[in-house]
């Protein structure tokens, strides 16, 4: 057995996607998916803010990618929202302060669904739970988990629409945030009255170290996967 660390990169049938927006734009993206069985449920990471170099890759984005398939049989779904690069590439078009990336959210959504791919769930990430308030009532979406959420461009009329619709709201909120701290955050998400509010000891806005990276993880999983909580810390190298 080995130690599950910060670049341990497990099994998974990984392609590169191409998703097409309703208004002409092609954004560049990645599947994975479990290496040897279908997926029970799909994640649609939303990635930070691209002006401050948030892309697909951001580091919990792209270990969720590395690690959940094998581990809890998620598909993880990943693409760099308009005119946003990563090593992955450039997705078209510019920057659009949220309002036009509803049209990515929407492609990413319309991937899922054209390719079977089951129970969807948003993952947002800073800018990106502002994707997933805002644009992310689909009825395809079963809930969504929102990492280090600001509350700024998505605001009490998004949480209030959250709370008549009743799907599961999870907001995972940093000690030490910069933009929104647990106290704060309990208080704006009880407008959506299923909305469940974790604050994590000692944790900052961007989530650096690996014991907050497994604490994100776990608590995706077992909100969208729970019958794989806990995840495990070691993965035995002859399965690769």
């Amino acid at each position: 057995m080995a130690e599950i660390r910060a670049a341990t990169v497990l099994p998974a049938r990984r392609e590169e996607i191409t998703l097409h927006t309703s208004d002409g734009l092609r954004l560049v993206g990645e599947l994975a998916l479990p290496p040897d069985r279908p997926p029970v449920a799909t994640l649609v990471c939303l990635h930070p803010l691209p002006t401050a170099e948030g892309m697909m890759d951001s580091h919990v984005l792209r270990k969720a990618s590395y690690r959940l398939p094998a581990l809890a049989g998620l598909a993880v779904l990943r693409f760099n929202t308009r005119g946003t690069t990563s090593a992955r590439g450039t997705s078209e078009g510019e920057f659009g302060e949220g309002e036009t990336e509803r049209f990515d959210v929407a492609a990413a959504l319309e991937y899922t669904e054209y390719h079977d791919l089951p129970r969807p769930w948003l993952l947002g990430w800073s800018f990106g739970t502002e994707l997933a308030l805002r644009w992310g009532l689909d009825p395809l979406v079963e809930g969504a988990i929102l990492l280090s959420p600001p509350l700024k461009r998505a605001g009490d009329a998004d949480l209030d629409a959250w709370g008549a619709d009743g799907r599961p709201l999870v907001a995972l909120v940093p000690e030490f945030d910069d933009y929104l701290r647990p106290a704060e955050a309990r208080e704006r998400f009880a407008r959506a009255p299923q909305a469940e509010v974790i604050g994590v000891d000692n944790a900052k806005h961007l989530w650096v170290g690996e014991p907050y990276v497994r604490t994100v993880l776990d608590e995706i999983v077992r909100h969208v996967a729970p019958d794989a909580y806990p995840l495990p810390t070691e993965w035995d190298e002859s399965d690769r």
